[in-house]
Parts: C-alpha cells; sequence; structure tokens
C-alpha cells in the first residue's frame, strides 16, 4: 500500500543510476505490525457483526479509540511513504502506478459493500482518503518540514473550528466538516485524517535523512519481524483479501454454533429503557421491564437474536409481553 524506499537527490541524466534504491525492511515492519492491529480489530467487529460475541465491542468507546490509532498508523506511514517514495523529486511512473492501485482499489471497497451493506456502504474510507492525501500531500515535499507540521495540526483541529450544517451534504461529506456522522461502515474523512499523513510526511523529511545513514537502515528482521516485514511489503493485497476471508470463516463458525445466547442483549435492555423512558416511564420501572421483557421474549423462541425480522403475530405477542412487563415493573400486574 505505501512506498518504502529512500531515493537520493536526482542526478543530471548522465548519471542516473540504475541499482534501485535499499528498502528500509524497518518501514516494512511497522506496516506489518499495522496490519496485524488492523486485522485484529476487523475480527472483533466481525464477531459482534455476525452476532458471535454477546456486544460488538468494536464499536465501544476502547473499540472507537483503538480504530483510530490504527488508522492514524497507517496515514502516518503513508506520509512517509511518500517521502520514502518521492525523495529529493517526484517520481511519476512509480507514483502514478500506486495512486492508480489504491484509487482502484478504494473504488473495487464502495462497489462491493454498496452490494453487500447498501445502508452503510463505504463512500470514502482509509484507501479513498490515503488516495486523495497522496495527492494532496505533493506540493509539501518541497515544503520546510516546520511548516508542513504546522499544517499538520491545522487540519487536524478543522473539524473543531469549521464544522459546519452546511458541510453535511453528501457531496460535501468526504470533507469531515459537517455536524453529524454519516452511516458508513468505514469514515476516514480528509479533515482531520490528512493532518496524520502531513505528520508522517513532515517527520520523514526531518528522520529518514538520519535513518539512512544509521545501522538501521541495512537491519533485516527473523522470525516473525520477517513476516511482519513480507506482509508490510504487500500490504494492499493484505488489506483487500483478508476482511473476506475472516468474514467467510466467521459465517461459516455462526452457521454451525448459532449466535452467542446473550448476543444484542445490553443494547437491547439500553435501547428498551431509553424508549421507555422517553415515552414517560419511571427509570427504574424501564430497565426491570427492559430485563423481564428480554426474558419472556427468549422463554418464548421470539428473541431474535440472529436478527431476523419478527412476523406481524410475533410482533403483536412481542407488544403484549412488553407491556405484561411493564405492568408487573409498576406492581400492577403478575409476571407475563
Amino acid at each position: 500500500m505505501l512506498a518504502s524506499r529512500l531515493d537520493p537527490a536526482p542526478l543530471p541524466p548522465a548519471e542516473v543510476s540504475p541499482v534501485p534504491p535499499a528498502r528500509f525492511a524497518v518501514v516494512d515492519l511497522a506496516r506489518g505490525a499495522a496490519l496485524v492491529a488492523m486485522a485484529a480489530y476487523h475480527t472483533v467487529w466481525d464477531l459482534g457483526f455476525l452476532r458471535l460475541t454477546p456486544d460488538n465491542y468494536a464499536l465501544t468507546a476502547p473499540g472507537r479509540v483503538a480504530a483510530h490509532v490504527i488508522a492514524g498508523s497507517f496515514l502516518v506511514l503513508v506520509g512517509l511513504g511518500l517521502v520514502l517514495m518521492n525523495g529529493g523529486g517526484i517520481r511519476p511512473r512509480p507514483y502514478l502506478l500506486r495512486l492508480l492501485r489504491i484509487g482502484g482499489a478504494a473504488l473495487l471497497i464502495t462497489l462491493a459493500t454498496a452490494f453487500a451493506f447498501p445502508d452503510s456502504f463505504i463512500f470514502f474510507g482509509v484507501l479513498h482518503c490515503i488516495a486523495v492525501s497522496s495527492v494532496l500531500a505533493l506540493p509539501f515535499l518541497r515544503i520546510p518540514p516546520l511548516l508542513v507540521g504546522l499544517a499538520a495540526l491545522l487540519v487536524a483541529a478543522a473539524p473543531h473550528l469549521v464544522a459546519s450544517p452546511l458541510l453535511d451534504a453528501p457531496a460535501l461529506r468526504f470533507l469531515g466538516l459537517g455536524v453529524t456522522l454519516p452511516r458508513t461502515n468505514d469514515y476516514v474523512p480528509l479533515f482531520p485524517w490528512f493532518g496524520a499523513v502531513l505528520a508522517g510526511l513532515a517527520a520523514g523529511r526531518v528522520l529518514l535523512p538520519r535513518l539512512a545513514g544509521s545501522r538501521l537502515a541495512s537491519w533485516r528482521p527473523a522470525g516473525i519481524g520477517r513476516a511482519l516485514a513480507f506482509a508490510g511489503r504487500h500490504s494492499l493485497a493484505i488489506y483487500l483479501l483478508h476482511q473476506p476471508v475472516l468474514l467467510a470463516l466467521l459465517t461459516g463458525l455462526v452457521t454451525l454454533t448459532g449466535p452467542h445466547p446473550r448476543a444484542g442483549l445490553d443494547r437491547f435492555h439500553a435501547d428498551y429503557t431509553g424508549n421507555c423512558v422517553r415515552t414517560g416511564g419511571e427509570a427504574g420501572a424501564c430497565g426491570r421491564a427492559a430485563r423481564c421483557t428480554a426474558e419472556a421474549l427468549r422463554r418464548e423462541n421470539l428473541w431474535s437474536g440472529d436478527g431476523r425480522a419478527f412476523t406481524a403475530a410475533e410482533t403483536v405477542r412481542a407488544q403484549a409481553l412488553s407491556e405484561a412487563c411493564y405492568a408487573q415493573a409498576e406492581g400492577a400486574a403478575p409476571p407475563p
């Protein structure tokens, strides 16, 4: 996905070296580690999506923090990769080929998710952000690193400085400057995430010349490190393939085991209690009614732990159980 080569400053035409620059294994390894973290996060998300766990822990506060850290690490490496690829001057052919690969992969993800998840398809995920950021970052290869770092801070702060409902228009959602989050399975808008690319670019401009002259430049990992470096060299292919493979394996598992018996229970309690309170119920009674209703639905095989929709008759029965549970919670009726 990202380049990991550092080119010297361009030479006069007669002196251009035919020898390709060496790879930095440490950069490949860092990218491979980010891939492992990403795959782990997606596994947690898939387990929750397929209701193999009681809740989707990827959507909890710690899960969201992990997602942001992982996305940020990839985008910092994008900025670093731009410096590694272009060195002292832009290399048009490798740059354009890389851009076409990433842009094509982003389009493929949009089309695939529009088919699989039409209500939450990915219109601007991490690959879309990488492709656009790779174009926008080119001028910053010639700007002093300190100014690039300041630009990174401004881009990161932009959603807090200029957010507006006018920027919630569908055509502008890729900017990330609206006030509502769109419904999508992966959302990595330019603001603030282009700031991470610029941060990586600034760091690369400062640190990579020092790395080129150090022992770390010629270091070669072994064992697990070697496997991570290999993954880092093929990051785009792994990114595209890992999620379909995970979903296929876990879908096969859920067909054998069925969903977790408590899948969706915490969410049901929270949603039931919230709706009950909003319609005038007393909080304590609403909480008791939520627990009673969940137990009643499970007892009568109406618990939709598998995500299926109720029939009309099941809906009527579920509503009757809910009403009876609330009456019991208020002390006005026996258990349903």
